[in-house]
């Protein structure tokens, strides 16, 4: 078997790593890995055939098979482990954040600003697992002067093995909510797993950026010592939210200048707000020009059905369809019964991973939507008949194809619409029949 020191040369022939054949690039390594229903040294001669330099296994037959197919013990370990040694060859620094909401939008955030001063490289889509994050660490190269990673989790323990991976040097929690409930084992348990970040850098003494209205981070933050830096933002109304809806504006300053310009964006709500305050505080504490920040901010202008404002003739659509947990969806439904509108129309789709607490969950949701006495609710997911508790006049399917037949016959003119549903309800498929 290849001792890790000696993968590492293979690797540093290699253009970039892959795990899928369908996205083999000239002179990559493939690294073979295993799951429930799949096993992916079965296609490491294929990889090959393909263009890759070197193949990564852990079926000693496999590897017999062509010099080329480096043997280890594991491939998801190698991989890892891969991460680890590149990494520690790296000195840039290393912002990681996660978060129960607003990860994959404060890391673009972030980004925008970051990239306005730094050759930056920052995770990619959705790639912030157990995967994905050494995928991340492994695309980093001498050019890149910064990294920004995201790490998601939905059980203890998984944090801090990603924070092993990436290293980082800076860290972030957006905030600390009802996602993964199953995993984790209640909230509590999500608190421990989101804080194994703070745990990680309090013991390396790294940098913590802490959102200072937040009470739950804040007690999380005192709880533990070590830190290098710890930098508080969004202390002293700074800087101000004027509005959140149908986008958030809000105006530069400082505690002891109030003077300042109002910026406009692309996001609504409150909580990307304070995802817009973490991105301006760590674009501060790197250096990053205020004026370049603040466009970099107004600039973001999502895509990816998060929190996407979508405009279909006379109706405005807010399409936050990429995940939802109670925390999100609370959030999201606050913040839309506060904007003005001629009509207001709400589309739900389930909240998953939420173990026993789903029906509980779903009921409380469903309470939640009765106080914003919107013109017309739609729910769709089978544990959305839940809600129907506190909404005996909303509409409910419990299939999508169901949903979009009664959106194409009820056409709808000057209307808002909030779109919201956990990745596997796809509800962003319903914006075509509106």
């Amino acid at each position: 078997m290849i001792a890790i020191p000696d993968l590492y040369k293979k690797f540093l022939e290699c253009t970039g790593v892959s795990t899928d054949t369908r996205s083999i690039t000239p002179d990559c390594l493939f690294v073979a890995l295993r799951g429930p229903s799949f096993n992916a040294n079965s296609f490491a001669l294929d990889a090959l055939t393909k263009g890759a330099r070197y193949a990564v296994v852990d079926d000693p037959a496999v590897a017999a098979q062509d010099p080329r197919c480096l043997l280890v013990a594991d491939g998801l370990t190698a991989l890892q482990d891969l991460a680890r040694h590149h990494r520690q060859t790296l000195t840039i620094p290393v912002v990681g954040l996660t978060g129960s909401n607003g990860k994959t939008t404060t890391k673009e955030l972030i980004a925008g600003v970051l990239s306005k001063k730094y050759a930056l490289y920052a995770t990619q889509g959705n790639l912030n697992n157990h995967i994905g994050v050494p995928l991340t660490v492994l695309s980093l190269n001498e050019q890149h002067e910064l990294a920004v990673v995201e790490m998601g989790a939905n059980h203890q323990q998984e944090i801090a093995l990603l924070s092993s991976i990436c290293q980082p040097t800076h860290g972030l929690i957006t905030n600390v909510g009802k996602a993964h409930l199953e995993g984790f084992g209640g909230i509590e348990g999500v608190r421990i797993g989101k804080g194994e970040l703070y745990d990680y850098l309090a013991r390396t003494g790294g940098t913590v950026f802490v959102n200072a209205s937040d009470p739950v981070l804040m007690d999380m933050y005192r709880q533990r010592q070590g830190f290098g830096n710890a930098v508080f933002y969004l202390e002293n109304n700074q800087p101000e939210l004027l509005s959140e809806s149908p986008v958030v504006v809000y105006r530069t300053g400082t505690p002891d200048r109030a003077e300042g310009r109002e910026v406009t964006t692309h996001l609504p709500g409150r909580y990307n707000f304070m995802n817009m305050a973490a991105a301006l505080a760590i674009g501060e504490h790197f250096g990053v020009e205020t004026d370049e920040a603040h466009h970099a901010i107004a600039d973001y202008n999502p895509t990816n059905n998060r929190s996407q404002v979508v405009t279909k003739g006379t109706n405005t659509i807010l399409l936050d369809a990429y995940n939802a947990n109670p925390s999100s969806m609370a959030a999201a439904i606050q913040q839309f019964m506060q904007q003005p509108a001629q009509r207001k129309l709400v589309i739900l789709g389930d909240m998953y991973e939420l173990g026993d607490d789903s029906p509980a969950e779903h009921e409380a949701l469903g309470e939640l939507v009765a106080q914003g006495n919107f013109d017309v609710v739609i729910l769709s997911g089978k544990d959305m008949k839940y809600a129907l508790e506190h909404l005996p006049r909303a509409y409910y399917f419990p299939d999508k194809f169901s949903l979009h037949n009664w959106i194409i016959d009820h056409p709808m003119q000057n209307t808002h619409i909030l779109i919201k549903g956990s990745r596997g309800m796809k509800l962003e498929t319903v914006v075509p029949f509106i």
